[in-house]
């Protein structure tokens, strides 16, 4: 559970955020949300698969940190071993909110930032400030907050993307068999990618109209990560190995 409140420099003008990686910081996490707009930057460090949303029934992007609940294998020495960190890992310990506001006697809806006060990062001691002396939102705070407006049109991407991938059938179910040096065998389940027989069956025109909507370079980033996989599996093996 998250205790979100809305951002203020009054009752916050002295929070500070730990901008450093570790489990006990909240990094132990086994996937992340990811969106279109992110997938070149991700698909040479991490296999992007989806899920569906077990009570909407949406589907949604995601990348694999680790092989099974709470384990993040790229949290190494306390250091993330990937030069891009995903944005939704990122952005902890702040989220997107909307306020109502009333302006010329209509009322409207804007976005706002919302901050987790439970979040371990959250404190008064160390970390980046989240405001200046007098008042103005600190450089680290104006950062997040361009991240978080990413994160949003990433998702009103992302929605469209997955539409697109639904309309054309292009999502299949998939079983990931992972066998570790160990002889340990796991099989995860849930997830979907690409169907590359299908995708290679679409004509010209759903072909060009993929393109145009930006969307089939982002399928191609899809089906490149899942050779990540393999390096995910040799650092559970390096760990295994080194205990």
């Amino acid at each position: 559970m998250t205790n979100a409140v809305l951002l203020n420099n009054v009752e916050h003008r002295d929070l500070r955020v730990i901008t450093e990686r570790s489990a006990d910081l909240g990094d132990d996490a086994w996937y992340a949300l990811t969106f279109p707009l992110e997938f070149r930057a991700l698909q040479g460090h991490y296999p992007i698969f989806f899920q569906k949303d077990a009570s909407s029934g949406a589907f949604f992007p995601l990348v694999l940190l680790g092989l099974q609940p709470g384990e993040n294998l790229f949290l190494r020495d306390g250091k993330w071993a990937a030069p891009h960190i995903p944005l939704t890992i990122r952005r902890e310990p702040f989220l997107i909110g909307r306020q109502n506001f009333v302006e010329d006697g209509v009322q409207k809806t804007r976005r706002v930032i919302h901050i987790d006060m439970d979040s371990p990062r959250v404190n008064r001691e160390r970390g980046e400030p989240l405001f200046l002396e007098y008042g103005g939102n600190s450089p680290f705070l104006d950062g997040m907050s361009d991240l978080l407006e990413a994160i949003h049109q990433g998702i009103e991407q992302s929605e469209k993307f997955v539409r697109a991938l639904q309309i054309h059938g292009l999502l299949e179910s998939v079983a990931l068999d992972v066998t570790l040096d160990n002889g340990e065998t796991n099989q995860l389940k849930g997830f979907y990618t690409i169907d590359e027989e299908r995708l290679r069956a679409l004509n010209a025109e759903d072909l060009t109209e993929l393109h145009r909507a930006g969307f089939l370079e982002a399928i191609y980033m899809v089906l490149a990560s899942q050779s990540q996989m393999r390096s995910l599996i040799n650092e559970k093996n390096r760990r295994i190995a080194a205990e």
